[in-house]
């Protein structure tokens, strides 16, 4: 999007990270704002890390050349530089509110400030927000700079044209963008993300498997499957020629049997032990940046065969390298 050249940052951790890799790449200069002086190293070598994956995903597109990083321990500085403002501080509202509200009052009235709360509604944080109507959730996933999904939230004051902004910024990050049509709790994918993680912390808790069992039964099993189509697709072709009706009528009664729980486990200090000693083991021994690396390097490949399938966030990828192809040659010509 022509309008937006600079990308401010609110918050320099993992998620801002990811944020400012995936950006910077696609040619945006990003000016990231943290109290933490020591975060600059870390966000750099974050960025550096993230580089290898996205030149491999991103192999043959035809993209401008990459942004540039600011760093600054003053996020009015950082509010009074950018085009678009993405926000992902400490998942606490309060400290949220707290750090949103000088970056409102900095920033022109007219760009966009984004949340990448994992849970929080947008209509509570931005009701005490100067010019609240441009202020809304962008929710992304963990690797930013390989995840495709963003989900846009809006609050009970926000506008659309703030809605379409965002949408039109994040597809030129090659991004693909849900539209939740209602705030809730937790947006869409985080909720059912936690039921299933409400139900692996009960088993465990239950001594019914430990997290490596728990886990091999998702990536040996359903796991493999959601890179390529979600349940209800799944569920539909688990129907046979009778489709989804069939497979209603089948295991639809299945769901009054009481096979889950709707509330989590108390976290005890035993749980607590279990779930960090469990995945301590299931490591090897590997650093975390050696378990990036091995995720980051399967997440280029998946996306990669999609794309020859034109499939899934195979297709989101395909219609990026579109868009950066005729933007190429509308500057060509």
């Amino acid at each position: 999007m022509d309008g937006i050249k600079t990308l401010g940052l609110l918050g320099t951790g993992v998620i801002g990270a990811g944020w400012a890799a995936r950006a910077i790449h696609c040619g945006i200069d990003v000016i990231a704002a943290d109290f933490d002086p020591a975060m600059e190293k870390w966000l750099r070598d974050s960025i550096a890390n993230a580089q290898h994956s996205l030149f491999q995903l991103t192999e043959g597109i035809p993209l401008p050349c990459p942004g540039t990083l600011a760093f600054t321990t003053n996020p009015q500085e950082m509010a009074e530089k950018s085009d678009f403002i993405q926000e992902s501080v400490s998942e606490i509202e309060d400290l949220k509110i707290k750090a949103l509200q000088p970056v409102a009052e900095a920033a022109d009235k007219n760009i966009v400030i984004s949340s990448s709360t994992s849970g929080f509604l947008p209509s509570d944080l931005q009701k005490d927000l100067l010019y609240p109507e441009r202020f809304l959730v962008g929710h992304p996933f963990n690797p930013v700079y390989l995840c495709p999904l963003v989900e846009i939230v809006g609050g009970k004051l926000t506008k659309n044209e703030a809605k379409t902004i965002a949408r039109e910024f994040y597809e030129t990050l090659g991004m693909q963008v849900l539209m939740v049509n209602r705030e809730v709790p937790a947006h869409i994918s985080n909720r059912l993300q936690e039921a299933m993680w409400r139900e692996i912390l009960h088993m465990l808790n239950e001594g019914v498997a430990t997290t490596r069992e728990l886990d091999e039964s998702i990536v040996y099993g359903p796991g493999l499957r959601w890179a390529v189509m979600g349940m209800n697709q799944l569920y539909m072709m688990a129907g046979g020629d009778g489709g989804a009706r069939k497979f209603m009528e089948k295991f639809g009664p299945t769901l009054t049997m009481p096979w889950c729980n709707m509330d989590g486990p108390e976290l005890t200090e035993d749980l607590l032990d279990k779930f960090d000693l469990g995945t301590h083991e299931q490591a090897g021994g590997k650093s975390i940046r050696e378990l990036e690396a091995i995720r980051d390097e399967c997440m280029v490949a998946i996306q990669k065969v999609l794309a020859r399938h034109d499939f899934a966030s195979g297709q989101t990828l395909n219609t990026f390298r579109a868009r950066m192809a005729g933007q190429a040659e509308t500057k060509s010509s």
